[in-house]
């Protein structure tokens, strides 16, 4: 079972042809946001949304800001990943259930919110964050297809502003990716990889 779960994982591709019949239904796309949504995360803020665009009409909205990527059309769906800015307001629906349940006390709690609060002053640490850690759950959700067979491709071709505005997404987040993903309809394109002894150093 092990052996079969990394060669799956290791042999996935991008997918870039789907078959535009293959439906996906709202419990199936959940099941793998579900997943997505264990990512691990700074201070465990969880700084992600996740925007699905899943209807037709969303999709030929979606897919003149994607530069016309066929994908966008063609798969069943297209996760919007968003990054958030103010992940910092998290902290509460966060770590209050722990203070409640005994995992960590009242007085943690003060002291990470003041670390958090502190960091989340620099912007342009608010910026990377937002971008950093909703990588997590993108590739959560890559992972997740790939074992029930599905394909997915991460996008980052798309007008950002546009985006943005077409879809009335809050200021707060980022879109920082999009993923397709669907029934592959055409055997992916193989990619090779730089050797890892030539990109890795130890000191």
């Amino acid at each position: 079972m092990e052996s079969t779960i990394q060669d799956k994982l290791l042999s996935r591709k991008a997918v870039k042809v789907y078959d535009p019949e293959y439906k996906m239904t709202e419990q199936e796309i959940m099941d793998i946001l579900e997943a997505a949504n264990q990512a691990p995360s700074a201070w465990n803020l969880q700084h992600w949304n996740f925007l699905v665009v899943h209807s037709d009409e969303a999709k030929e909205k979606l897919l003149p800001l994607a530069y016309n990527q066929a994908q966008v059309k063609d798969s069943s769906a297209t996760f919007i990943i968003l990054g958030d800015k103010e992940a910092n307001k998290n902290v509460d629906t966060v770590f209050n259930p722990a203070v409640e349940a005994g995992a960590i006390t009242q007085d943690i709690k003060d002291v990470l919110t003041g670390q958090i609060n502190g960091a989340y002053e620099n912007e342009a640490y608010a910026v990377e964050a937002a971008i950093m850690n909703s990588a997590f759950p993108a590739m959560q959700i890559m992972n997740f297809a790939t074992l029930k067979d599905l394909g997915t491709c991460a996008i980052g071709g798309f007008n950002r502003t546009a985006v943005q505005e077409a879809f009335n997404i809050d200021e707060r987040y980022i879109p920082a990716m999009l993923i397709t993903i669907g029934k592959s309809l055409k055997e992916p394109r193989t990619s090779s990889r730089r050797p890892v002894e030539t990109i890795t150093k130890f000191v």
